[in-house]
Order: C-alpha cells, then sequence, then structure tokens
C-alpha cells in the first residue's frame, strides 16, 4: 500500500516516512501544497497524510480540490492546529480523519489502519503484469503461481513499478520514491537493486517484463500481450 506523506518540516517527513516504511508501507513525500496536487494526480495513492500550514497552497485547499476532482483517496489531516474550527474547516473540506501534533506514532498507524480498512475493494485490488501478481494487503507476490520472496526495498520498488505498468519510472522518480526526496544517484544502487529484480522476477522466464530505458530508466511491462494486441489489429 502507497502512502503520500505532504509536510514541509523535513525532519517531521523524515519521521514518518522510515516509520512507516518500518510497518512495510511505501511512501511517497510532497512538501508543500501544488507537489501534493501534482503527485495525487499521476499516482494512486492508497492513503494521504495532510498537514494543513503548507507552502504555496494549504492543506484545506489541497484537501477541497482533490475531493473537488473526485479524488477519493482517505486524508488523514496532520497539524498543530487544535481549535475546533479548524477541525471542522478541514473535515468540511473532505478529510477523513484529524490528528493533532505532537501525536504519538502509534496511533497514527492506527488511524491509518482504522481508515483503509474502509477501503477494503482497493485494498485488495491485486496488481498484475502478464503472469506477475503482486497483492498489497498481503504483500505477497507470484510469478506464474509460484511465491516470489522479497526484502522490503525491492517489494517498494516492485509496487511502485507495477502501478506504472508500461510507464517509464525514471532513475530520479524511483531514487526519491524509494530511498528519499533528497537522493542523489552518485552510486549504482539503483542498478543494483533492478538486477535484484530481475534475478527473482525474470530469471528462468523466456518472457521478461523489466526493462531497461536506455539513459532515462526502467518500465515493468508484458510486451508480448503487447504483441499479440498488435497481431489480432
Amino acid at each position: 500500500m502507497t502512502i503520500l506523506v505532504v509536510e514541509d518540516e523535513v525532519k517531521i517527513t523524515r519521521f514518518i516516512k522510515k516509520g512507516l516504511e518500518m510497518e512495510h508501507y511505501t511512501v511517497d513525500v510532497a512538501y508543500d501544497g501544488q507537489e501534493a496536487l501534482d503527485k495525487a494526480e499521476i499516482n494512486n495513492y492508497d492513503l494521504i497524510i495532510l498537514d494543513i500550514l503548507l507552502p504555496k497552497i494549504d492543506g484545506v485547499e489541497v484537501c477541497r480540490k482533490l475531493r473537488e476532482d473526485k479524488v477519493e483517496t482517505p486524508i488523514i489531516m496532520l497539524t498543530a492546529k487544535d481549535t475546533i474550527d479548524d477541525r471542522i474547516k478541514g473535515l468540511d473540506a473532505g478529510a477523513d480523519d484529524y490528528l493533532v501534533k505532537p501525536f504519538a506514532f502509534g496511533e497514527l498507524v492506527a488511524r491509518i489502519r482504522a481508515l483503509l480498512r474502509r477501503e477494503k475493494t482497493v485494498n485488495t485490488t491485486k496488481l498484475q503484469v502478464g503472469d506477475l501478481i503482486l497483492d498489497p494487503a498481503t504483500h505477497e507476490v507470484f510469478r506464474n503461481g509460484k511465491e516470489v520472496q522479497l526484502s522490503s526495498k525491492e517489494y517498494r520498488l516492485l509496487d511502485y513499478m507495477m502501478r506504472r505498468p508500461g510507464h517509464v519510472c525514471t532513475r530520479t522518480m524511483i531514487g526519491e520514491h524509494i530511498w528519499g526526496y533528497n537522493f542523489k544517484d552518485d552510486s549504482n544502487v539503483i542498478d543494483v537493486y533492478i538486477s535484484y529484480l530481475r534475478r527473482k522476477i525474470d530469471s528462468g522466464f523466456n518472457r521478461k517484463l523489466i526493462h531497461t530505458v536506455r539513459d532515462v530508466g526502467y518500465k515493468i511491462q508484458d510486451k508480448s500481450a503487447n504483441n499479440h494486441l498488435n497481431n489480432k489489429k
């Protein structure tokens, strides 16, 4: 499951991101309201944690715009504002829950679980590319019916790519999503983890699913299925 954390305080963002990843969630981050809207437009998140006091566009307006755009992703407002009026504004804008800083991380996780339980249809929707299946609800991965054992980072990388089948995931996108917003690709760490995935996902299969887009990044795609459709035309 993928969560978008929208918070302009870097230390708080890192704290939440690290904690959620330890709970086996995949985490994207945004540091201002406009970035949050941009990311929510191109990605399907299971939940959004949204601070109110944000640069460019405040969290209440972000929430309102998302609801106007028919984005029904559960939203938890996270803010230092704890007056009744502030809570009402957030909830009226379309937020599903409200948590006041400072907060206990365990309470945040409990609220996340409670909201995600309401989204059973979304949570149980399996991702599939060819004969590769990823189940976000159980974190299980199968290729041709056989279970594939992945590390936490390998799973997050595969989940990220499978939510964008056929689309190029640039090195920058992968680095920021898996290793953090300020990721600098001065090593071959992305190539190493792609190689780990290829070994576990594609090794032994004639039909390869993970493809390199030269000088850009990688994508996951069942090209044989596309060829089959083209031949039918």
